[in-house]
This record gives structure tokens, sequence and C-alpha cells, in this order.
């Protein structure tokens, strides 16, 4: 990878949700040239493989060994890198090493921006705690006392992508990002998480609407597109 080269992270509570809710991201900065990485915290390996459960004899290794591998096929396609730091699922929790394993990720890669979950979600406590994570290893990455021999982090702008019931999430589009020219890729990459199809339509009809949204916030005919909120303010030196 060459010193220039801009990175993006992107951190994952299970092992498809950065497929549905950032995938179109991921493949058009991937097409711009940046190197992609996701972090999965989780496989999803109980509350998000009911498919896979319903097969016989099926066992937890054999679903996170199926989730490992189509989250690896999917961020291909997306044209991104996934690690996995297998904090368990249903329920989610992080050490402090995957913690600091995270913080290690955030000074390796110094990312341009980081995309995550809603800060909150009744439905998923999994999705929240990962946002928390990502968070405190974001802050843990800045600290002086943190691995003092390395180079602190800067302050790389963290974006929530929408989560499933974004009203009840709290959650509003505040950046809306025109995925058009990859919307194609993205849904090839949906297609390749055959462990929730049920989702695949769904967040076809999202991409649609955000779609809409953005043309009419704009001068733009966008047919796709995802919805972000920030976290940090935007710092600039112009309006336009």
């Amino acid at each position: 990878m060459s010193s220039t080269t801009q990175n993006g992270l992107i951190v994952s509570a299970h092992s498809a949700d950065f497929v549905w809710r950032a995938g179109g991201a991921i493949a058009l900065y991937a097409q711009r040239g940046f190197n992609m990485t996701v972090v999965c915290l989780s496989f999803g390996e109980r509350g998000e493989s009911a498919k896979l459960w319903r097969e016989p004899g099926m066992t937890l290794e054999r679903v996170k060994a199926a989730r490992r591998e189509e989250a690896t096929r999917a961020a291909g396609i997306l044209g991104a890198s996934v690690r996995f730091l297998d904090c368990g699922d249903y329920p989610l929790r992080v050490s402090d090493d995957a913690l600091f394993q995270l913080a290690d990720i955030y000074r390796e890669l110094r990312p341009a921006f980081v995309l995550t979950h809603s800060l909150k979600d009744p439905y998923n406590f999994d999705h929240p705690l990962a946002t928390h994570v990502a968070q405190e290893a974001r802050i843990i990455a800045q600290a002086h006392g943190h691995r003092p021999d390395q180079t602190v982090l800067g302050a790389p702008p963290v974006f929530l992508f929408e989560p499933h019931q974004p009203e009840q999430c709290e959650w509003k589009p505040e950046v809306l990002l025109d995925i058009s020219s990859v919307w194609d890729v993205k849904r090839r990459a949906f297609e390749s998480m055959a462990a929730q199809e049920h989702l695949w339509e769904y967040y076809t009809r999202v991409a649609l609407q955000r779609g809409v949204q953005a043309s009419r916030n704009s001068d733009l005919k966008i047919s796709h597109a995802e919805g972000y909120q920030r976290i940090f303010p935007q710092v600039t030196g112009a309006f336009a």
C-alpha cells in the first residue's frame, strides 16, 4: 500500500451490517482509490443467522464459518478487506484486549473517516455498543499515553449509517451520499449474503428512497443514496 493511499474504516457490529448500511460508500471510495477496511466485531452467529440455524445439525462453529465466508466475499465485491474480532453475538461483549486491538487498527490505518452504527437502537443492543466501542477506540488511539512510542491519531470524522428502523433509533439523515454509480456493486454484495436474503429488497427500497431525497436536496439526478448522521461538527473554510 502506498504511503499516500487514504484509508476508510468501517466498524460493523455483525458480519453483514456493513453490506446493507454502508456498502455503497465502501464501493464508491474503493473505486476512488481508498483502502477500505471493515472490522466486524461479531459474526452475527446467534441473532442474525436464523436461516442457517434452521438447517439440521447446525453448530455454532459452522454458522461462524459460513458468516465469515459470506462477509469476506461481500467485502471483496465492494473492494474492501475485512477483519473479524469474534467478540460474540447476542450478547456482544468487547474485552479490553479487543478494544485495544481496534485502537491499534485506528493508528495503523489513520482513517480519513469512520463509518459505524447509530447511537441508539432499542431493537438490537449490539449496534449501539459497536458505536460506543468505535468511539472509545478512537479516543484511546488519540491518547499520548497509549503506546507512547507510536504517533497518536488525529480526529477522523465519524458518520453513523442508517439503522433498520431510524425513527425508533432517533437517527436522521444529515448526509445523503450518492451511490448511483456503484449501486449494482452494492446489490451484488447483497446477494452474497444468503443468510439474510429477506433484507435484500428492504435495503433496495431504502436506497431508492434516499436517492429521491438526495435529488430533492440537490441539483443532481440521483437514483440511489445512503444516509448518514454526523457525530462531530464539520470543519470547513467555506460554505460552498
